[in-house]
């Protein structure tokens, strides 16, 4: 599927999110959800400052969405998100109802849309999955905050 202008607007809006949770010293990852063309929804990586499992980037972007929008189900949002979404994150889009998951880079060894665990697939999931969009880009923020680990 072709990339469009939209997906890589919110795709660079999501590494934008990405790029505050590096500042913060958090794995750079980054989430939008939007609705109608309008971001309600956004977050990043916080689960080292706030020293909590659940302070991934999709997390966050639900709970901001949520709030937005004053109820948990989030039919009709897409998910915008740096890096393919792990276990727990897939399971919360599952249940928040997203009707769209976009991401860039896989995550080979966590990814649980289509790298490692197919959490969307089967009779019950109905979300469209789009990936690739800008994947070089979310690759390259992961990969330079890992060298940089690596390197210390």
């Amino acid at each position: 599927m072709a990339m469009s202008y939209d997906d890589a607007h919110y795709m660079s809006l999501a590494l934008q999110e990405a790029k505050i949770a590096l500042a913060n010293g958090e794995v750079p990852v980054g989430a939008v959800i939007v609705k109608g063309g309008e971001v309600i929804g956004r977050g990043h990586n916080t689960r080292e400052n706030d020293k909590d499992i659940s302070g991934h980037a999709e997390i966050n972007a639900i709970v901001d969405a949520e709030k937005k929008l004053g109820k948990w189900t989030l039919e009709g949002c897409t998910l915008y998100v740096t890096l393919e979404p792990c276990l727990m994150c897939a399971g919360a889009i599952r249940q928040s109802r997203l009707s769209s998951i976009v991401f860039g880079a896989k995550d080979e060894r966590e990814g649980a849309v289509l790298s490692r665990f197919h959490v969307f697939d089967g009779d019950n999931a109905s979300q469209t999955i789009i990936h690739g969009i800008l994947e070089g880009e979310c690759a390259k923020v992961l990969d330079d905050f890992f060298d940089g680990l690596r390197n210390r």
